[in-house]
């Protein structure tokens, strides 16, 4: 899948892209159609920890999925995020099933 990255205000390294690409590319597996995504990776100038924000959008024909997590690490953010990407694209399939009984 196809996956444009953007962290804004600072430049991730290429082990981080390469950590998300594979994470999301695991989303293939619950749904073959997906289209492409765009992922944003922020970090936000609050004083705790938890302070990197993962927005993930993705495109599947007719519709878009978004989920945005905070965590301590982008990686730990990522993971949220793909999980949330997950229970949607698993909802959303059910949905097709049923419309189509």
């Amino acid at each position: 899948m196809k996956l444009q990255m953007h962290s804004i205000h600072f430049d991730a390294d290429r082990k981080l892209i390469d950590f998300i690409q594979k994470k999301a590319d695991k989303l293939d597996t619950f749904y073959d159609q997906i289209i492409d995504g765009e992922v944003f990776m922020r970090i936000d100038k609050n004083e705790n920890n938890a302070n990197k924000i993962v927005e993930i959008k993705m495109n599947v024909p007719g519709k878009q999925f978004f989920a945005k997590n905070q965590a301590d690490s982008f990686e730990a953010a990522t993971d949220e995020a793909v999980e949330g990407l997950r229970r949607q694209i698993k909802k959303y399939k059910e949905k097709l099933v049923l419309a189509r009984q």
